[in-house]
């Protein structure tokens, strides 16, 4: 690598992949329907809340003007009277009479009056639909329902306040007002300057002390005058407590002030502001912030009807209606509700759905995981053969089957491929196969120098066991001892090179690098020659000559590569160090051995195995002698008898190579063949000896 760094790719399994594609479609499928179902019906649920508000506040609107014409056309008819055009008010029982009877059919109704230009005022007022304070400060009679306040300016008779019973008995009269003058009052005034409007306020009446309207028309005949009828704003509360919608929801009326006028909890928010009694309250009264933005939005031409959510997330739906009774006046009704008591069912069905319809997709889920793991499966097993065929685990395993076209065909390439890797394993070393399998190179002539542990082996006396034997059966018995030889070199990491006849060629430490091949050399030498005793034993059972093998082990440099041409090739080691593992293996038969290694063998794996020295030998190009020394096992697991005894060797051997004459070593080995008398390399050296003495004799 150079600077750059590689970012790592990301990757997941097709399983995971399948399963996360399958949820994530049924989540955004279900999710968009439930979205758009939720959203279509909470805009039913808005439309349907809108236009039946807008009805509720046209019936709230027509009502309240309902109440208001029901007052203007009593005032109309009191107006229409000869006694009041005629300013006949003193003393005139049929008068008092019609006008008590007025007050009774308009509940809404705190009194009637008249008053004139000459200062003459009449007035009626049922007692106790005013504040028990304003009975309280009368001092009158319990049977007192009326009061009637009397100023005849006409007749030169002092003002008189009459009080009067149900039926209009007098039970009491006081003198007075003496102060007081209808013409100063606002809704005389405003009568004559805008006699197209019909209210006047709010205001706080002269008699009670309490804010409310004012429903006046001037005199169309006789006397000029203006009559009157007055509505306190705690009779707005029972006529507005109907108009609400549900359990939360309010009715109200307000002005361009932005001054509530008319509340169904109007005494509750009067009296909130206790220092301002002759004031009413504003809109922020009510709670709800934002009601103000919408009724100035209403007033700049915005809708009528508007949706918005209090602090805890509640919606409401408001809407404002005009008054048309009410003038220059310009009171208007307001209803504020909160949607989820009207439409509680609707809402809660649309909840209902919505649970359902996550419901229904977390229904999905589990078939979504199972379908996802169906269709992975054969891909998850596809991918676990193509590992094992890249780890060169090539065994035999059903074809993988399945329903999906691709992935069927998938696997017969994958099942085509392993037997064509298996087949092509037969003929080329199978480590050069895995490099090939994990590397993705092409196989191509040519080598390079690297050391390596070379093996050699044969079979001693093979022609003459089995030139007389069935070919066929040669065959089959010599392919067993390859297979159990070559199984034992390959679990050792070593690469099989070749059979030569009945000789096997193997090395290590290439294609893959192996730190400790020269140490995996000897203990495959050493499990070879297990298995060949044991398959020895099974040969003899079946009459079969056993294959007694000798080995040669030597390591050093080598050119290891490709050889061949480009249309047939072979991975091989070429040079010396393979030549001097061959002719140690030959040696064999000369020393009566079956394992000889290099002397570069024993320095390479010190202690770890036990040897012996055999010879030191000059092989045909080399220039110095070469020490060859027979291996016998790991020193881990031999007894002290067997190391004894190489030691014992080592010490004659180093003896006979450094005493000059024939006759002092042959003292030397007479020892210690007196104890090992048929140890084979005794023997050879014996006989070396011998004849060596004799020769120097003759």
């Amino acid at each position: 690598m150079t600077g750059e760094t590689k970012k790592r790719q990301v990757r997941i399994g097709f399983q995971t992949s399948i399963i996360t594609v399958f949820v994530g479609v049924v989540l955004l499928v279900g999710l968009t329907l439930v979205y758009l179902s939720f959203e279509r019906v909470t805009a039913i649920t808005r439309t349907a809340a809108s236009g039946f508000t807008e009805k509720v506040a046209q019936l709230g609107a027509d009502h309240v003007d309902e109440q208001f014409k029901n007052v203007r056309d009593n005032l109309d008819i009191l107006a229409g009277l000869p006694a009041i055009q005629e300013a006949d008010i003193a003393d005139n029982t049929r008068l008092y009479g019609l006008m008590a009877a007025m007050l009774r059919n308009n509940p809404q109704l705190f009194n009637l009056y008249v008053g004139y230009e000459d200062g003459s005022f009449i007035e009626m007022d049922v007692i106790d639909r005013a504040k028990p304070a304003f009975r309280a400060g009368l001092k009158t009679d319990e049977d007192a329902a009326f009061r009637l306040v009397v100023i005849a300016r006409t007749s030169g008779s002092a003002p008189v306040t009459q009080y009067l019973s149900e039926n209009l008995i007098a039970v009491a009269e006081v003198p007075g007002p003496t102060g007081y003058d209808p013409r100063q009052r606002p809704w005389y005034v405003e009568a004559f300057k805008n006699d197209k409007t019909l209210l006047t306020g709010p205001y706080v009446f002269y008699a009670t002390g309490e804010p409310g309207y004012t429903l006046r028309t001037p005199l169309k005949e006789g006397r000029r005058g203006v009559v009157a009828g007055d509505v306190l704003l705690n009779r707005f509360e029972d006529m507005l407590a109907e108009q609400k919608l549900g359990q939360s929801g309010q009715a109200f009326l307000f002005n361009d002030a932005e001054r509530i006028v008319g509340h169904p909890s109007m005494s509750r928010l009067m009296a909130q502001i206790p220092e301002r009694q002759d004031d009413l309250p504003q809109l922020g009264a009510l709670g709800l912030p934002a009601v103000v933005p919408i009724v100035r939005s209403w007033r700049n031409g915005g809708p009528a009807q508007q949706f918005f959510d209090d602090d805890a997330g509640r919606t409401y739906i408001a809407a404002v209606h005009r008054l048309e009774t009410t003038g220059s006046a310009n009171v208007r009704l307001a209803i504020v509700a909160p949607l989820d008591e009207f439409y509680a069912r609707i809402i809660g069905e649309r909840r209902t759905l919505f649970a359902l319809a996550l419901a229904f997709v977390g229904a999905t889920l589990p078939f979504a995981f199972w379908l996802g793991s169906r269709m992975a499966e054969p891909l998850r097993r596809l991918a676990e053969e193509t590992d094992a065929i890249q780890r060169f685990d090539i065994a035999e395993r059903p074809r993988i089957r399945s329903v999906i076209a691709e992935i069927e065909e998938l696997g017969r390439s994958v099942f085509t491929m392993r037997s064509v890797i298996s087949s092509f394993a037969s003929f080329i070393p199978r480590p050069i196969v895995r490099q090939l399998i994990e590397t993705g190179s092409a196989l191509r002539l040519g080598g390079s120098r690297r050391e390596v542990t070379v093996l050699f082996t044969d079979v001693a006396d093979f022609t003459a066991k089995t030139e007389r034997a069935d070919p066929s059966q040669v065959m089959i018995y010599t392919s067993r001892y390859f297979a159990a030889l070559s199984d034992v070199i390959m679990q050792h990491h070593g690469t099989v090179d070749k059979y030569i006849g009945d000789a096997v060629m193997a090395f290590w430490n290439a294609p893959a690098d192996d730190p400790d091949h020269t140490a995996n050399a000897c203990r495959a030498v050493l499990a070879c020659l297990a298995a060949n005793q044991a398959l020895d034993k099974e040969f003899r059972r079946e009459g079969w000559p056993s294959y007694d093998t000798r080995f040669g082990l030597h390591v050093g440099d080598a050119v290891v590569g490709n050889v061949g041409s480009s249309d047939r090739m072979n991975y091989t080691a070429l040079g010396a160090t393979v030549n001097l593992a061959s002719r140690l293996e030959g040696l064999n038969k000369s020393y009566g051995t079956s394992v000889l290694v290099s002397s570069a063998v024993r320095a390479r794996v010190g202690d770890a195995f036990l040897f012996r020295s055999v010879d030191s030998i000059t092989p045909k190009g080399f220039a110095e002698p070469i020490e060859v020394s027979e291996l016998r096992g790991e020193k881990a697991m031999a007894n002290e008898a067997e190391i004894a005894m190489c030691r014992r060797w080592d010490q004659v051997f180093a003896s006979i190579a450094r005493d000059g004459t024939a006759e002092a070593a042959l003292v030397q080995l007479s020892g210690f063949l007196h104890d090992y008398p048929s140890d084979p390399i005794a023997l050879f050296h014996a006989r070396r000896l011998r004849s060596s003495a004799e020769g120097a004799a003759a």
